[in-house]
């Protein structure tokens, strides 16, 4: 039988770069309710909901006709927020965590994440990654490199160059994008493990998951992505739709 996924977004009202971040206005609309109907767009999942700690937030959303859940303040990542939401929602097995911030995220892109678990009932994480070719962009420690196996499965996620071209043999270098999927027990087992070595290093929380053995398969994409972070990318997310509306 096919198990339920279910689509959360944390969205967080504070933000150290862009305050009020969720509702900040993309083509008209609170960027909240254009990532949520976005993802409700996915076939593969059987619901979607904001999970935030503000009520301005879920007002947005539910004004919106969205679906949202008031979560704790002091959830220290947005792994623990999105495990509260878990650990209150056990009719679903596999949850999807999108990013509040993504507002092109691409509903075929989740329904992909949740298709890598048919048929493996021992894979614990999915995640995905796309090809960088500028060097600047492959060097830049704000993009995150992620390297696989032959199997697609994560070897290894650095804010430094992935792999390092000693030899130039042509190999690309991928950039990880922030967007998960979790079986639900799972989530809820590693939102208790304790940070690790090289998660505190590289400052990456989906290193905990592989110091502590866990397999986390990731799926290439070659869709572009601008997550919202600063006033720069606010502006640039902004000309991408309406350029999308005056062509529709």
């Amino acid at each position: 039988m096919e198990e339920k996924a279910l689509c959360v977004i944390p969205a967080r009202y504070a933000s150290t770069r862009l305050p009020g971040k969720p509702l900040k206005d993309i083509a008209g609309q609170p960027m909240i309710c254009r990532v949520y109907d976005r993802a409700k767009e996915a076939r593969r999942t059987a619901a979607t909901i904001v999970a935030t700690d503000d009520k301005r937030i879920e007002t947005v959303v539910l004004a919106h006709g969205g679906k949202a859940i008031m979560t704790r303040r002091d959830h220290p990542t947005g792994t623990d927020r999105l495990a509260e939401v878990a650990a209150a929602m056990p009719d679903y097995g596999i949850i999807v965590n999108v990013q509040g911030d993504e507002p092109l995220i691409a509903p075929a892109l989740i329904d992909a994440l949740v298709a890598a678990f048919d048929g493996d009932e021992t894979l614990a994480m999915a995640t995905v990654k796309t090809r960088i070719d500028d060097e600047e962009e492959q060097v830049n420690p704000n993009n995150v490199k992620v390297v696989t196996d032959k199997d697609g499965y994560a070897l290894y996620f650095s804010r430094s160059l992935l792999p390092y071209p000693r030899h130039h043999l042509g190999i690309p270098v991928y950039k990880h994008i922030g967007i998960y999927a979790y079986r639900r027990d799972f989530l809820l087992k590693f939102a208790k493990l304790a940070p690790t070595p090289l998660e505190r290093a590289e400052s990456l929380e989906q290193l905990r998951a592989l110091e502590n053995g866990y397999r986390i398969k990731v799926i290439e994409t070659n869709r572009t992505f601008v997550g919202v972070d600063t006033e720069e990318d606010l502006a640039r997310v902004n000309e991408i739709y309406r350029r999308a509306q005056a062509d529709a």
